[in-house]
Parts: structure tokens; sequence; C-alpha cells
């Protein structure tokens, strides 16, 4: 999926991961999937993202005025860390299509991981609550929580790999 074969997992701030790519790379192996229009700026936010890029994602992000822009936008907040801001894009979000399966794969994730109470203050009644990601983000980033920090990186995954799949189809 893209190019964001990486090892491990993306950090829930802003530290740069020793095997992200170099920017230059990631945009030729964007260029090579022959997209175009808000696909393309898309599939080059969301790359950027994945490989600690927040900068160089955010000027691509920033002007996808779409739903989809403003998801990666509010991703780069939230690990910037900006978790205000981050709220304020996941507003202009609204409800987004790939919620449903997100919701499902991150519980599907935690209550396996034994986290059942995670799963529940995320997707509460079954809705994907991305109010309540940033908020927890921002505690076990806030508190230092090592188990918790870990879940929350698999659950960014799956975040990331949802969002994805839900804009290339």
């Amino acid at each position: 999926m893209l190019a964001i074969e990486t090892e491990g997992l993306p950090g829930l701030g802003p530290e740069v991961r020793p095997s992200a790519q170099p920017g230059a790379a990631l945009g030729q192996a964007v260029d090579a999937l022959g997209l175009s229009g808000e696909s393309a700026g898309l599939a080059k936010a969301a790359t950027l993202l994945w490989h600690d890029h927040l900068d160089e994602s955010h000027t691509v992000s920033q002007d996808i005025g779409s739903a989809d822009g403003s998801f990666l936008h509010g991703i780069m907040h939230r690990r910037e860390p900006d978790y205000s801001n981050a709220k304020y894009w996941f507003r202009r979000v609204g409800d987004h299509p790939c919620f449903p399966a997100l919701a499902s794969d991150a519980t599907e994730y935690l209550d396996a991981a034994g986290d059942e109470a995670l799963a529940k203050r995320l997707a509460p009644g079954g809705h994907w609550d991305p109010f309540a990601f940033v908020d927890a983000v921002e505690a076990a980033v806030h508190y230092g929580n090592p188990g918790e920090i870990e879940s929350l990186q698999h659950v960014q995954r799956i975040e990331f790999e949802t969002f994805v799949q839900s804009f290339l189809g």
C-alpha cells in the first residue's frame, strides 16, 4: 500500500524513525502510482506522514480542501503534537466513510490485546470517535504509559491503513 513499508510503527509524536525513507524517494514512489488530482495529493501527503515527514505532509494536506485532506491534516497535528488543532481538523472531517471499518478493526485489535476499556473509549457503541483518540494519545504521551502508547501506535496504523484504503479503493 503506497510506499509505506518501514520497520516499526510511527510514533505518536514527531519523532523520526531510522527506517523512514527520504522525502524525494517517497515522491518518486508516489509518482510511479500514476495517480492524478486530489488522489495524487492525498497519496503524497499520506506517504510523507507515514514516513515521519510531518512538515512536508502538512504542506501538501493543507491544500486539500476535502474531508480526506482534513483527515490527514488532523493526524499530522495530533503527531506534532498540537491536540486542539488536530481536533479542529477532525471536526472538519465529519463522519468519514472509513470510520465504521476503523471502529471495527481497532476494536478487534484492542479486544484481542486485552484492552477492551480502550476499545470502548475509542469506539463507543461501535462508532469511531477521532476526538477520543486524540485525547487518548495526549494522555498516554503525557503520562508516559508504554503499554498504552504501543496499543495506540497499532491503532494509529489501523487508522492510517483504513483511511488509505478508503481513498485508493
